[in-house]
């Protein structure tokens, strides 16, 4: 049995994944730290949890957590991992690290956009944890940068067709709505109910920082240089994410053979829910999972490719991936602990 902690637990990232690896039969969970809950159980800041997790959320001390656990989630804001990564990987830990510091290859477009990297020689040797892509590298992995909520829902419709050169990377524009919980748990008066309730909007347009790291792993899938224009939007809903993707077509306007293709790419992965008639996918019939669903339709009097993609974005666009992450790296079923059936309303 596998013994896991979790570093940053009472974030909503972090109490994602503990709820996962709770009920996860291949796994142990051991350590739980937190910075503003120090000595307090977890089911008493997340009720939901009672009777399932009793632990007391921790300070964090490298040492007494190495010892305790095989593999470590980070779930930090930004900085904070680059600082404590290293010593649990010299201990010996696996680390699936959620924040976006070990998501760029490129230290110079990571410092461009976040800060300076402390362990800029740990990026070459993190593999960016797009589970269903980059399986085979999350395999051999001992640091995964796991991917960010907005990516995943644009990269997952979007590697099998730039690979294959059937759209046009120069005209692709990503418009995405994530619910608050995106945000994170910090207070901000911009995600108070009486701010989001009744609202809908975009923010942080062409300036998101999600935005370099997709066109990172686009441009290295393309073998060119891709710019995407990305637009981010708040909806007043709790969790999901929803994307639609923009692009001209290139070989072929025909629906039939972007759907064979993207069928093709992700044959036999068991989260990639791809919609036969190209019907859009719902924020609904993804909430609380780690299903990608993916529709597809093309616009032919404009030779436009248009993607749409749903998931839960605290799922697969974070812990419910991390999780899928970790069992490709522990060499378990990548669907272990991660089958809970969508509710259909």
């Amino acid at each position: 049995m596998t013994r896991v902690g979790v570093v940053g637990a009472t974030g909503y990232a972090g109490a994602e994944l503990v709820r996962i690896l709770s009920a996860h039969p291949g796994v142990k969970l051991t350590v739980l730290t937190s910075r503003r809950h120090i000595g307090e159980r977890f089911d008493t800041i997340y009720p939901a949890l009672a009777g399932r997790v009793d632990l007391i959320c921790e300070k964090y001390d490298a040492d007494s957590l190495s010892d305790a656990t095989d593999l470590v989630f980070t779930a930090l804001p930004h900085q904070l991992p680059m600082e404590i990564v290293p010593a649990l990987l010299k201990r010996g830990n696996k680390v699936v690290d959620l924040s976006a510091d070990f998501r760029f290859r490129d230290p110079d477009s990571y410092e461009k956009h976040y800060q300076p990297h402390t362990a800029r020689g740990l990026l070459q040797q993190a593999v960016y944890g797009l589970s269903e892509v980059y399986f085979d590298d999350i395999q051999g992995a001992d640091l995964v940068g796991n991917p960010g909520c907005y990516p995943t829902s644009a990269l997952l419709p979007l590697i099998p067709l730039v690979k294959k050169d059937l759209l046009d990377p120069a005209t692709l524009i990503v418009d995405a709505k994530s619910g608050v919980s995106g945000a994170g748990r910090s207070p901000s008066v911009t995600t108070l109910y009486s701010e989001v309730s009744e609202s809908f909007k975009p923010y942080k347009v062409a300036a998101h920082r999600h935005n370099p790291e997709m066109d990172e792993v686009l441009s290295r899938e393309a073998g060119t240089r891709v710019q995407t224009t990305f637009v981010p939007h708040l909806v007043p809903m709790s969790r999901g994410m929803q994307t639609t993707i923009y692009a001209g077509c290139t070989t072929t306007n025909r629906r039939e053979d972007f759907h064979d293709c993207l069928q093709s790419f992700y044959n036999g992965k068991a989260f990639i829910r791809i919609r036969k008639d190209g019907s859009p996918p719902d924020t609904l019939h993804v909430r609380g999972t780690n299903y990608c669903d993916i529709g597809i339709q093309v616009d032919k009097p404009s030779n436009r490719l248009i993607l749409m993609s749903a998931i839960d974005n605290l799922v697969k666009g974070a812990a419910g991936q991390a999780v899928q992450n970790m069992n490709i790296m522990l060499g378990l079923d990548e669907t272990t602990g991660l089958t809970q059936m969508p509710y259909p309303l």
